[in-house]
């Protein structure tokens, strides 16, 4: 059992969600996924969880597996293109993952959603949540654009663009 990540859940600053992520940056967020969902053919969804369940974690359950079961709950995979890229920020943990469809996984490396999530976490530990987040949408939009553009043709919009907060 990791000691640091059950510390990290119980007494992390986790609490302090609301005011990292208040309602008018969880809008510029939305704004920013759907502004960039205009520009290709993916589909970005951001999930900023404050901390994990104790139990869970004493059990040895990780960010990056419960990044993997969001992706699945919701439907992150279920896109038309299997272009949906799921953007998970678990506060508590300090954690950031990056789980991408094999529509896209076939076209983008897994060292460029490394770069995206590294800045992300440089942001956070500087107090800049705002901007950490919205640099994070904004690589994450221009990698789909650069790798999965747009192509002319209508257009839905198959996942919610405001952040989950869980």
């Amino acid at each position: 059992m990791d000691m640091k990540r059950v510390f990290a859940n119980l007494f992390g600053a986790w609490f302090q969600l609301h005011r990292q992520f208040p309602s008018d940056v969880l809008d510029a967020i939305a704004h920013d996924v759907g502004e960039g969902e205009s520009t290709h053919r993916g589909e970005l969804r951001v999930v900023i969880e404050s901390r994990l369940p104790i139990g869970s974690v004493m059990a040895g359950y990780t960010a990056h597996v419960h990044a993997l079961d969001l992706f699945t709950h919701l439907r992150v995979w279920d896109t038309h293109d299997n272009c949906g890229v799921l953007l998970y920020v678990l506060l508590a943990e300090h954690h950031i993952e990056i789980v991408a469809d094999r529509g896209i996984v076939a076209r983008v490396g897994q060292g460029e959603w490394e770069t995206i999530t590294t800045e992300m976490r440089k942001a956070f530990a500087a107090g800049q949540w705002r901007e950490g987040m919205v640099a994070g949408v904004a690589a994450a939009n221009a990698l789909l654009a650069l790798h999965f553009p747009a192509d002319g043709s209508p257009r839905t919009n198959e996942l919610p663009d405001r952040p989950l907060i869980l």
